[in-house]
């Protein structure tokens, strides 16, 4: 037997389930595969260190697939303020909501938080089905779609297969899809630490002569930070006992929220610049780290990762209310073209502010500096760095524009 569904997401992790939870909304026909079946309850403490900085345009999305009041049960932080400033100069940069038309700049969200809010949406739609465990033993193409055949022997065929499986994407090698990239010779190391001053609901970020050291605010009082280190000093830093560690994170931190503590589990993840040659295959389209994967200074990476889920859903919806196939290649052409450029464009603004400031040449730190402050006396300019990181632009799928969504989701 051979089960027949109009879309198969493979990935059930947050871009995965927005994804298939957007197409289900759409009246498509859906299956979500994942390994796991992913938790939807956790004792309180410990916090998890996989957080995410979630912009408005994200709280959009999640807001119009109805996954934002699960998400605000089980806890969302939000931020008012950003602080940036340079360790080796004297640039700095103060983002403020007070300066836009919101009360806040964005949240932040333990990842397992909206994964399990999705999926309690994805329980209650008609059209979608969540497969666990389930793992993709092999792909290949069908009369009219693709052919997946899962390690446990059952057979699943769609018109169209999303790949949302990470970035050693399974689905993308079995497609033959070449990526480009290099690695950073760097590692973001990860943990929730307790501080003797308040967060005050401000994200903190301070460029070292490694990598950026960020703060970022939990909803708890704690802060998770992202701590973007070599290699080598991430492996050492990991083998510290908890006092010296905490020790040479207040001394990094130059003391802007006091003592530190208390840490939790630490963990440290390897980064990598690396973007799919291709988006698309027949039948087939990535989404999220699949498609590519960024340096996390800005954390951008699971805001792009939703705006692909919104797009791809957008599209695909659309070529269902025209009675146009589902695995047209002109609208999947249409989703590379519109996805990649953006996705690029960000990668390669993260990848150049992360070598701007690993130089240590005293007049480049001048000329850097020079040029945060100039940015952030200059109201224009400021405002325009401002909205783009709220994900505040005309280019964006409806979705994340909240503008006419529910047309595009009921229609």
């Amino acid at each position: 037997m051979t089960e027949r569904y109009e879309v198969i997401v493979v990935g059930g992790g947050m871009v995965g389930a927005a994804a298939a939870c957007a197409l289900a909304h759409g009246g498509i026909s859906v299956a979500l595969l994942d390994r796991h079946n992913p938790e939807r309850q956790w004792p309180k403490e410990p916090i998890d260190n996989r957080v995410s900085a979630l912009t408005k345009a994200s709280q959009n999305i999640l807001e119009m697939l109805g996954a934002w009041p699960g998400m605000v049960q089980r806890g969302v932080c939000a931020y008012r303020d950003m602080r940036v400033w340079d360790a080796r100069g004297d640039g700095e940069l103060h983002f403020d909501c007070a300066d836009t038309e919101f009360s806040e700049l964005g949240h932040l969200v333990e990842n397992r938080v909206t994964v399990a809010a999705l999926w309690d949406v994805l329980d209650t739609l008609p059209s979608a089905v969540c497969l666990t465990p389930a793992a993709v033993a092999d792909m290949q193409l069908a009369d009219n779609g693709r052919l997946i055949r899962l390690e446990d022997g059952r057979r699943l065929e769609a018109e169209l297969v999303i790949a949302a499986d990470g970035r050693e994407s399974a689905l993308r090698k079995m497609a033959g899809i070449d990526v480009t990239g290099w690695d950073y010779d760097q590692e973001g190391l990860v943990a929730t630490v307790t501080t003797e001053k308040s967060h005050q609901a401000t994200a903190w970020q301070r460029f070292l002569a490694e990598g950026p050291l960020a703060f970022l605010p939990l909803d708890n009082g704690q802060s998770s930070i992202v701590w973007t280190l070599s290699t080598k000093t991430a492996k050492s830093y990991l083998s510290l006992n908890d006092a010296d560690f905490l020790q040479a994170l207040e001394q990094a931190s130059g003391g802007i929220l006091g003592k530190m503590l208390a840490v939790g589990p630490r963990a440290a993840v390897p980064l990598r610049f690396q973007y799919a040659n291709r988006y698309t295959d027949r039948h087939l389209a990535l989404v999220g780290d699949a498609a590519h994967a960024m340096h996390p200074l800005a954390g951008q990476g699971a805001n792009a990762g939703l705006l692909d889920a919104a797009a791809i859903a957008e599209l695909v919806i659309e070529a269902k209310q025209q009675r146009r196939p589902l695995s047209g290649s002109g609208y999947l052409r249409r989703y590379e073209r519109w996805r990649k450029g953006d996705n690029l464009i960000m990668m390669a603004s993260m990848d150049a502010l992360n070598k701007t400031y690993s130089v240590s040449l005293p007049p480049f730190i001048g000329l850097r500096s020079a040029g945060m402050n100039w940015i952030n006396h200059t109201a224009i300019v400021k405002a325009y760095f401002n909205h783009y990181a709220m994900g505040l632009r005309e280019d964006l799928p409806k979705l994340a524009k909240a503008q006419a969504c529910w047309q595009l989701v009921q229609s």
